[in-house]
């Protein structure tokens, strides 16, 4: 049997089908670590923590911010069932710096005030957020970014 030549990459959360594209390779945020996909993996189920996913045609590279969920890896299709999905374009950056900080302010309170696990979920969601929509300025080819010449 020969190998796929790319993968379906479906990206569904509880509100749409966010992606549904062909690619070459695919990188997600597992609950036990980051796993890469290509044409061709072996079958696997995984649940998925808070994080960065990207996903890469040709020399195109892709981010999302995604939360929990499962992930369905098949020789030739991956589908990601996800809590929460978002572009790095579709990023309100100033409101994740919001939720930042009041998540961080929560987690700095008194005990018996505060769902630590509920605050400590909200940080780490907005701080993926806000680590996707970073992207946006190096979005596009892959490879190593040029700095600009140092400053004087």
């Amino acid at each position: 049997m020969a190998l796929p030549a790319h993968i379906d990459l479906q990206i569904v959360t509880p509100d749409r089908l966010l992606v549904r594209v062909q690619v070459d390779e695919v990188e997600i945020p597992g609950s036990e670590g980051y796993f890469g996909v290509l044409p061709g993996h072996t079958p696997m189920l995984a649940s998925l923590a808070v994080g960065e996913l990207w996903y890469r045609t040709g020399q195109e590279k892709t981010y999302l911010a995604i939360a929990f969920g499962f992930a369905e890896v098949l020789p030739g299709r991956v589908t990601i069932l996800a809590q929460l999905a978002e572009r790095a374009e579709d990023i309100d950056v100033t409101r994740a710096e919001e939720a930042k900080k009041r998540a961080e302010a929560r987690l700095t309170q008194p005990k018996a005030e505060v769902d630590y696990e509920r605050a400590r979920a909200a940080l780490t969601k907005s701080l993926a957020r806000l680590q996707v929509a970073s992207r946006m300025q190096f979005a596009g080819r892959v490879g190593r970014q040029r700095m600009p010449p140092p400053q004087g």
